[in-house]
């Protein structure tokens, strides 16, 4: 199985080397400076209406429903920065250190594609928080941010595309719920749904995610979590030991109380989710971002990238998995299995060419035309080529909301790459 990886390392690397080869075509326009801090490009271009300064007048505005490349709005071929979070104390002098400016500048192809992906990102969100109202049915809503995705990424296999599937858990769901095929779940006015999506340019992952809530009960719910969140990525750092981003991230979210039907809940962390560490192709990289005190004394390190995602509750504060299991992902690690079944062999064909090792769903199975694959499937995950990863739950009848934003650590700052003028 060593030739195996070697032959998949070449063809990444071949993949790569073709896209760079594209990419360097493109710039041939004159590359405009970005505003020293981004927020100005990044909240122009979310709206979906970018300005001329934002994007070196583009003859495109983005449509709505968006059906426009984002690569046609930024002609110069420089994508919008995050918003940049200069490092704590210790850690201060990277921003003037001459050759920690000069490390970054050699990021700075591999990172304007990772921006490129935010930006998708951003402009599909802000067209799906117009349409996801109380009515709509929940494969009808992932259908059309996956499209959107698509469209705008110019969607090209493993090259470029959606990173895993759209996350829409409702209520005391937590995460990894997807409507499966003939699933008719429609959205309610007293939904609370965790909308998480991810968009990926050569293996570079943005892993963001926001709660959708109509009745304003919720609210003290959201405004929780979202701080909660907020506070992680602003402890995030180089050096930065993962346990005390965890006591932060806990602190925060507990000094807050939601009121339901007439009884108070103190809002909990779900002590059994994490944020994680992202590498190409590889949505948890090996490291795990807790959400409460106690983690490991870990520390992130120059040129990581990560999810910080935080899930507070009004039930117990912990989850199990349940439900029908719709989200699937090959074993990041796992060499060459043999198997029997024909038809696993096929499923697994299939698998690799169109995912690899990032995550899908039964939906874009179906999609590529496969179907009987449920017996296939299940061998490939007996054999553990294959992962499943059923819906997590907290109590039924509690209520869960999230947040998350992938961040990157520079030699001189950190970026908050999925940052939005939303949230």
């Amino acid at each position: 199985d060593d030739d195996d990886d070697a032959e998949d390392g070449a063809a990444a690397a071949g993949a790569e080397g073709e896209s760079k080869k594209k990419k360097k075509k493109k710039k041939k326009s004159k590359q405009k400076p970005a505003a020293a801090d981004g927020t100005a490009e990044a909240a122009a271009s979310s709206n979906g209406q970018p300005t001329a300064a934002a994007n070196g007048a583009s003859a495109y505005q983005q449509t709505e429903p968006p059906a426009i490349p984002v690569r046609l709005l930024f002609p110069s071929g420089k994508f919008p920065e995050g918003e940049w979070q200069s490092y704590k104390d210790d850690n201060l002098w990277r921003e003037t250190s001459a050759e920690k400016r000069e490390l970054e500048r050699l990021q700075a192809d591999m990172i304007n594609d990772v921006r490129q992906a935010a930006e998708v990102h951003r402009q599909v969100r802000s067209y799906i928080r117009k349409i996801a109202k109380p009515g709509i049915p929940l494969t009808h809503l992932c259908e059309t941010l996956e499209d959107s995705v698509r469209q705008l990424i110019e969607a090209r296999g493993l090259d470029a595309g959606i990173a895993f599937p759209t996350g829409c858990s409702l209520n005391w769901v937590a995460a990894h719920w997807t409507p499966n095929a003939g699933d008719k779940t429609v959205l309610q006015y007293d939904d609370v749904m965790k909308l998480d999506f991810g968009t990926q340019i050569g293996g570079r992952i943005i892993d963001s995610a926001f709660t959708i809530a109509f009745n304003p009960r919720y609210d003290p719910l959201l405004e929780a979590v979202k701080d909660a969140t907020n506070t992680g990525v602003r402890e995030a750092g180089i050096d930065v030991r993962l346990c005390d981003i965890g006591a932060s991230i806990q602190e925060v979210m507990e000094s807050y109380e939601a009121e339901l039907d007439g009884k108070t809940y103190q809002v909990k962390p779900i002590r059994n989710l994490n944020g994680h560490s992202i590498g190409p192709y590889q949505i948890h990289a090996g490291k795990s971002v807790p959400i409460v005190k106690g983690g490991e004394a870990t520390r992130m390190e120059e040129g990581e990238f990560y999810a910080i995602e935080t899930f507070g509750s009004t039930g117990k504060g912990y989850v199990r998995e349940d439900l029908e299991c719709s989200h699937y992902m090959k074993n990041f690690d796992v060499g060459h299995v043999p198997l029997r079944l024909p038809r696993a062999k096929a499923l697994l064909a299939t698998i690799d060419k169109h995912f690899g090792t990032l995550a899908f769903c039964r939906r874009y199975l179906d999609r590529l035309g496969e179907t009987k694959y449920l017996m296939a499937l299940k061998n490939l995950c007996d054999a553990g080529v294959v992962d499943p990863y059923p819906p997590l739950c907290d109590n039924k009848g509690s209520y869960v909301a999230q947040f998350e934003h992938t961040l990157y650590l520079h030699p001189t700052r950190k970026e908050v790459l999925s940052r939005g003028s939303d949230y």
